[in-house]
């Protein structure tokens, strides 16, 4: 199956490389919106040096490595497929659904995307004195795996929801794209009521926040247990594999719409 969607991506690729010029220009675009939109948080931090206590080196490494994971699948395009009655087609052939699915788009454009995420978190680690480690260095790799998981599983969980509502609905884009802007910032300045909902109900919290105050040695405002930064892995996996259980159980009760 790794092999099918290996060859299916490589598909994807060939025909965006095409139109190589048009391929760079809306990549370029991607991560220029990127970072301008870092550049704006540098400018506000300029001004007032800090926020609740986090220095534009610290908050660089927030932004740089939340921008860096996210990537995943649209659910509108998704949801064309279930309007057109496309998943029919799919599902009559002899390979896995999901992978089939998986590898029916791979956007390039938002490789500039991520290209820039890594660019700031270069930045950051010009900023900040960060006592590095092994672990600290093994580490960091596994935060944003464990992020890609988490927005690949919320962007699984909202083209799932197309199988009944056909239409995308925009809901999704608060905890996906709204949530790489909540992520790129310290989960202090955020209410109560915000901060237990992406610690109990939606763990983002664990993803990039408490990971970043083990790599940049800074203190626990909440107090947590000791082991909280270390639990990306399993809110990231774990965001993942429920949300292909959910996957599965919409492909089980799928009907077409006939078109």
């Amino acid at each position: 199956m790794l092999n099918i969607y290996r060859r299916l991506i490589a598909v994807q690729i060939r025909s965006q490389m095409q139109y190589p010029i048009s391929f760079i220009l809306d990549a370029f675009a991607t991560g220029m919106a990127t970072f301008i939109s870092f550049i704006t948080v540098a400018l506000v931090l300029q001004r007032f040096d800090h926020i609740a206590g986090w220095k534009l080196g610290e908050v660089a490494f927030l932004f740089g490595s939340v921008e860096t994971a996210f990537s995943g699948f649209d659910p509108d395009h998704f949801a064309f497929h279930i309007r057109l009655g496309r998943l029919d087609q799919l599902l009559l052939r002899p390979v896995n659904v999901t992978v089939q699915v998986l590898g029916s788009q791979f956007a390039m454009r938002r490789l500039g995307r991520v290209a820039q995420g890594v660019l700031v978190l270069v930045i950051s680690f010009q900023l900040v004195d960060i006592q590095w480690t092994p672990a600290k260095i093994a580490f960091l790799p596994v935060v944003i795996f464990s992020m890609i998981c988490f927005f690949g599983g919320l962007f699984i969980t909202g083209s799932t929801i197309t199988f009944w509502t056909i239409q995308r609905i925009e809901a999704v884009n608060i905890f996906t794209y709204g949530g790489t802007e909540m992520m790129s910032y310290p989960m202090s300045i955020y209410n109560d009521w915000m901060r237990r909902f992406f610690t109990y109900i939606l763990p983002a919290i664990f993803l990039n926040y408490y990971p970043a105050l083990y790599i940049l040695d800074k203190p626990d405002p909440f107090g947590m247990p000791a082991f909280a930064p270390f639990l990306a892995p399993a809110a990231g996996l774990g965001l993942l594999l429920a949300a292909l259980a959910f996957w599965n159980y919409g492909l089980a009760h799928y009907q077409s719409t006939g078109t």
